[in-house]
């Protein structure tokens, strides 16, 4: 929705720096440019870390390829304050919740463009088909965002960036097999001449003997079938600096996925897994065109852009009913503008429209008829935020957004986040306060299902205040740091199914979220270094006064990584996650159980031959814990992966 044109913030941003790192690099070759760790999703513009007082986890390429996370949720598992629920291993439909707030409450972002499907029901975006192979960059920013990134932003942002070509023209590939009857390839093209840059890559992940359904739920004598999982990914990049004032950005991304899995088939009761496997189909398109124009020395840089979302599915289950279609579009166009008042002040304006539609066509179970909804709804908005560095030592971030929604009117949301560095300690205190809201999907306002269900055009967004205040402590000259930050979050409004007097949603709910995110990471030498996260959440209905389903209340992380020498390095990543609350598979439970935690131990290792090859595998759940997320789907058990990288240069 509105969100999306702010999507626009990262990729611009990021064209922006790019643009004038290479006007520095044409007036001064002789110059190297020493650019400092920086957040971009944090405020929209590229900041130093210790300006920042958003609570943000950057995750690069290497930091990806150290792991060998092959798709955007085993990225996600390591990130504190996220908990990732998926329906049994590779393409399984995926949920994350961060910071004890629902799915449907994270904003994703990929290169700028709003990549949720407008006709899913809840709105919930489903990461289980992004593969990592051309990732740049992923900062997870949480907290509310909607007064810099629209509706859908309560408990954050994860904002992915794509690889950009750099250099001479440069060619590579990969192969790996392992368990789950695995095989995967990849191959990439990138570079960079004159003033183009471009970068294609190519991804086929292939599972087919993905165990997932336990054989408890599963009738007397009947087999359990594996899931198989198909995954083509098409992406590309390309940019021209036309002169020194003009840039021009592509960006498309195409996935096709296929999911051979066991379904439920709610005709019976206690619900179970039909004796064949169905059929789901996901096919989208992402893509943004953008212009970038700096005037007046760089003082004032403008973003033009247009983004389109194209989401289809299908999925056919074996009983002979017709197949289920959903289909979902969105566009949208934007503008932004950064003003550099003055060194270290920098006003950003902006506007953007989106409109989205859905339609879709399923089979009810109760009565069994085919149904079918559509709808549309559109969105404009515009915003303000000031980003300044008062003094030396503290920075403040602030802005306010305005989205008038075609449906329910307009809504307004705020934001402030201060930071300072104390003086000889070093010290980074920190806090946030911000206003964030929901909008209801267009299944929600116009959607027909199971049981009567039937759209509500009168629903009102959920709405949220939020705050956050923290420490971040380094010492050693930065070889050590930690820090710790407590969190709040009250949600009103919020959109719950009644059947009295009809089937439908209404705004009723309350949910209140707190807890504290600490951390602590040690760079011995280059060689050694580590990282250890906890994370305490409470989420509690305050209607009901219980915790709310699929939120553990602790997870932690640990983390260490050895480089012995150049050539060869090792990685080990050990994921507690404690226990929660959710319902069975089988609708047996009319009240939620409490499930039982697990810890998970991955290992990774790399050598690198010579500059063409390099060796890699990986030990996922090396003790073969078996554990479900969520309940009645089991995760994979022990599998090994390995394979080879060549490249060009």
């Amino acid at each position: 929705m509105g969100a999306r044109f702010h999507l626009l913030v990262a990729t611009a941003a990021a064209a922006i720096v790019a643009a004038q790192a290479a006007r520095a690099q044409s007036r001064s070759q002789s110059e190297p440019i020493q650019l400092p760790e920086v957040s971009v999703s944090a405020t929209g513009i590229a900041t130093p870390l210790d300006q920042i007082a958003s609570s943000v986890t950057v995750i690069t390429a290497d930091d990806i390829a150290r792991t060998q996370r092959r798709t955007l949720p085993d990225v996600l598992n390591s990130v504190p304050g996220v908990n990732v629920v998926q329906t049994g291993g590779p393409g399984g439909q995926t949920a994350i919740f961060m910071r004890g707030t629902s799915a449907q409450h994270v904003k994703v972002l990929l290169d700028g463009i709003d990549i949720s499907d407008p006709s899913t029901p809840n709105g919930a975006v489903d990461l289980a088909h992004i593969v990592t192979s051309d990732i740049d960059r992923v900062e997870v920013l949480r907290g509310p965002q909607s007064s810099l990134y629209g509706a859908n932003a309560i408990g954050g942002v994860i904002s992915i960036t794509t690889k950009r070509g750099k250099g001479p023209a440069k060619a590579t590939a990969t192969l790996e097999g392992g368990s789950m009857g695995t095989f995967n390839q990849s191959a990439a093209v990138s570079g960079a001449k004159d003033r183009i840059d471009y970068a294609f890559n190519v991804t086929h992940l292939r599972s087919t003997n993905i165990n997932v359904t336990p054989s408890y739920v599963l009738p007397t004598g009947q087999a359990a079938n594996p899931n198989s999982y198909d995954n083509m990914s098409y992406a590309s990049r390309l940019g021209a600096q036309l002169n020194d004032d003009l840039r021009v950005n592509l960006t498309g991304r195409y996935v096709d996925a296929k999911l051979l899995y066991s379904n439920d088939d709610f005709s019976v009761f206690p619900s179970a897994p039909f004796a064949q496997r169905s059929d789901y189909r996901s096919k989208s398109f992402y893509g943004r065109a953008e212009a970038v124009w700096a005037t007046l020395n760089d003082r004032v840089v403008h973003t033009f852009g247009v983004n389109v979302t194209d989401a289809r599915r299908s999925n056919q289950d074996p009983n002979g009913t017709p197949p289920q279609t959903y289909n979902g579009t969105r566009t949208s166009v934007d503008w932004r503008g950064n003003i550099k008042l003055a060194p270290d002040h920098t006003l950003v304006m902006g506007a953007e429209r989106s409109d989205e539609r859905a339609d879709g066509k399923t089979m009810g179970t109760f009565p069994a008829v085919p149904l079918d909804f559509s709808g549309k709804n559109g969105n404009t908005a515009g915003y303000v935020e000031l980003q300044s560095r008062i003094a030396e030592r503290f920075s403040v971030a602030a802005n306010a957004r305005v989205d008038d929604d075609d449906q329910f009117g307009s809504h307004s949301t705020w934001r402030i986040a201060p930071a300072f560095l104390v003086p000889v300690t070093e010290t980074k205190l920190k806090a946030t306060y911000g206003t964030a809201f929901k909008a209801p999907t267009l299944y929600e306002l116009y959607g027909v299902g199971d049981f009567g269900y039937v759209g509500n055009p009168n629903l009102k967004p959920e709405t949220s205040k939020g705050y956050d205040v923290g420490f971040e402590q380094p010492l050693f000259g930065g070889r050590l740091r930690f820090g710790a930050t407590y969190f709040h979050n009250d949600i009103t409004d919020l959109i719950n199914n009644v059947f009295t007097p009809v089937n439908t949603y209404v705004n009723v709910g309350k949910a209140k979220t707190t807890g504290v995110e600490t951390f602590v990471e040690l760079k011995v030498n280059e060689q050694w270094r580590f990282h250890a996260d906890y994370t305490r959440t409470d989420a509690t209905d305050e209607t009901t006064h219980s915790q709310l389903l699929r939120r553990p209340k602790h997870k932690a992380d640990f983390s260490v990584y050895y480089q012995p020498t150049e050539a060869f390095g090792v990685s080990a990543t050990v994921v507690y996650v404690g226990p929660w609350d959710d319902f069975d598979r089988q609708g047996l439970l009319t009240a939620p159980q409490t499930t039982p935690g697990y810890t998970v131990v991955n290992l990774a290792a790399n050598y690198v031959i010579n500059p063409q090859v390099t060796l890699f595998g990986r030990v996922d759940n090396l003790f073969d814990k078996r554990y479900e997320v969520p309940v009645g789907w089991q995760a994979p058990g022990a599998s090994v992966f390995g394979g080879v990288k060549v490249s060009t240069n």
